[in-house]
């Protein structure tokens, strides 16, 4: 009889990350990844107490991989970060995004907390530094609609054919600055 065949935690998790980049989170079960493995149920239950703590550990490896590509951008703001960074991520995971980005679910933190946190960073922004709090966090607001908006097109596939992907990232830049000259016109004409 040849020997069994051991998975460690970081095996299982790869096998049920796989999974859910096909199929979403629901399609990991313990059948599934036994499956997948080659295996029976046990190593899974070895290393997880429950499924649910897989599920948390397969959504732990997706944030890392969406930090990973944050820091890859290079852009001069942090606005130009995320919104590529964004579209990197609908592209290249696109049931991840639809069901991270597109669904309420228990993954993700407070969508406030998130803005709270950026809109702090904007403060340090040289083309920033005169907007009040309320003026960055709208800004925010306008952006991440327009940044969200195209990553939805990108990951369901509904970008047109012309726009590849330097030209959406290009547009996505473009809006932006629009917006922000925006916010500094009404800015000067407040002033004044």
């Amino acid at each position: 009889m040849p020997p069994k065949t051991k998975f460690d935690r970081e095996a299982i998790v790869e096998a049920a990350f796989a999974i859910a980049k096909e199929e979403g989170f629901a399609g990991i079960t313990a059948r599934s990844v036994a499956k997948r493995l080659h295996s029976s149920v046990a190593p899974i239950y070895i290393n997880f107490a429950t499924i649910d703590d897989l599920i948390k550990a397969v959504v732990e490896r997706v944030f890392a991989l969406s930090d990973e590509l944050l820091a890859k951008q290079k852009g001069s703001d942090l606005f130009e970060n995320i919104g590529k960074a964004s579209l990197a991520f609908a592209r290249e995971y696109p049931v991840f995004f639809r069901e991270l980005v597109m669904q309420k679910n228990p993954y993700m933190v407070s969508n406030e907390a998130v803005q709270d946190a950026i809109v702090e960073a904007l403060a340090e922004d040289k083309t920033m530094c005169g907007l009040t709090y309320d003026e960055r966090k709208r800004l925010l607001l306008k952006m991440r609609i327009f940044q969200t908006g195209i990553s939805v097109m990108a990951a369901n596939g509904q970008l047109p054919s012309w726009l590849d992907e330097q030209a959406a990232e290009a547009l996505l830049l473009e809006v932006g600055e629009d917006l922000l000259v925006i916010q500094q016109m009404k800015q000067k004409d407040k002033g004044e």
